[in-house]
């Protein structure tokens, strides 16, 4: 079999640079040992931020949020999205100046956030009981009317997949990939274990089990996978399906409807890190152990806000969900060439943010490939942006930066 380039992994990552790379003109294959979707991205929150942390991922957020908006009109297919907005809470001095440092610098570069009003919190969230109702106005709220959500995350997998068929994308699934071939110092296809497939570029998108791709080609990548984790309540009347999404920053904690009731995850100080390569061959995100302790210990963080989820955490809710992040060293995408493999490319650390991210980064991504117009310049994600780092390092990094991912003192 012949391809211009196979794709290994069908999450939201590997199917949109497959999407793109096929809307430029190429033959992709997508690879994928399970189903579509079948493990991170469809276990995903669902939620795009468009308040980020530095430029290049503010225009990848935003881009994202414009390729979702506008579906239809480039892929060729339906894509159900939520125009919700979003509150970003702060109940801390510290975390309030961090929330102000992120709005001067998001709208400088071009997002539009205000500072919501005083009782703007209680008359736009139903389900919310801000701290502000009863300490004096203490709570700062931004109001990010740009911010939208895929319902059913699985939804854009389905969307990606019927845009791929359309533009013509072959996906191989329940098929696993057994080994990177590689001829004359570059890439020239991948064995599997149904066939042969020749091809002058490999795309490892493999989420939590890109290390081990990338290891059957013979190099090492800078990732980490740990778990997060997510429920989703009962119908609750308490819950208006209008209402925006909710993140509390100090608490790591997010928020939005659901189902006709909530969906409520977070990020937790101490998570799990959980390295594939280490479990039996078998091994697939249907076997991460969950622990509602967890979000027990979020719920009580904003017991006096949020009871709905105190509730539904006491009693596990309609769903328990998790996943595996892939966790860089400096808490940014690994999406580029692999050093010193031509051929060789990697779409994934994901950080928190590959599924909301999945449609400008599998856009630049492809065009890069292609050498056609990126969009944007993700020459700064690169992998060859860290030198060896140990697997003792690369767990205390992945974990520092999941465990900071709301904190003013990540970078």
């Amino acid at each position: 079999m012949d391809a211009d380039l196979v794709v290994i992994g069908a999450g939201a990552l590997g199917l949109s640079t497959a999407l793109h790379a096929a809307l430029l003109g190429r033959r992709p294959v997508v690879v994928e040992r399970h189903t579509a979707g079948s493990q991170a991205s469809g276990r995903a929150a669902g939620l795009f931020k468009s308040v980020q942390a530095d430029e290049l991922r503010t225009h990848l957020a935003r881009r994202s949020i414009e390729l979702a908006l506008t579906y239809p009109d480039w892929a060729g297919a339906e894509l159900a999205v939520t125009r919700s907005g979003s509150f970003l809470i702060a109940r801390t001095d510290q975390h309030k100046a961090y929330l102000q440092t992120e709005a001067r610098q998001s709208a400088r570069w071009g997002v539009d956030v205000r500072e919501a009003q005083p009782g703007e919190l209680a008359s736009r969230l139903s389900y919310y009981r801000s701290a502000s109702d009863n300490r004096a106005g203490t709570d700062l709220a931004l109001w990010c009317p740009e911010d939208i959500y895929v319902e059913e995350p699985i939804s854009l997998i389905h969307a990606y997949l019927a845009a791929g068929r359309v533009h013509g994308v072959e996906l191989l699934e329940s098929e696993a990939v057994t080994a990177v071939t590689v001829s004359a110092g570059r890439v020239a296809g991948v064995e599997t274990t149904a066939r042969s497939i020749a091809a002058p570029v490999v795309v490892d998108a493999a989420g939590a089990w890109t290390r081990q791709v990338a290891e059957l080609a013979g190099v090492d990548v800078a990732l980490a996978p740990v778990r997060h984790q997510l429920l989703i309540t009962e119908p609750v009347d308490a819950v208006d399906p209008a209402d925006p999404i909710v993140r509390v920053v100090d608490a790591a904690v997010y928020l939005r409807p659901a189902r006709g009731g909530l969906m409520a995850g977070g990020f937790e100080a101490a998570p799990l890190p959980l390295d594939p390569r280490a479990q039996v061959r078998s091994f697939s995100t249907d076997d991460v152990p969950l622990d509602m302790g967890v979000l027990k210990a979020m719920a009580g963080q904003v017991a006096g806000e949020v009871p709905v989820f105190g509730d539904a955490a006491a009693n596990g809710g309609a769903e328990h969900r998790g996943g595996l992040f892939t966790m860089t060293p400096d808490g940014r995408f690994m999406t580029g060439p692999v050093p010193d493999l031509p051929g060789l490319w990697v779409a994934s650390g994901c950080n928190g943010s590959g599924f909301s991210s999945s449609l400008a980064i599998g856009e630049a991504l492809a065009g890069w490939i292609c050498g056609q117009d990126q969009h944007a310049d993700i020459s700064a994600l690169s992998p060859g942006r860290f030198g060896p780092v140990t697997d003792e390092a690369l767990v205390k990094a992945g974990v520092w930066q999941y465990a900071h991912y709301y904190d003013p003192g990540a970078s």
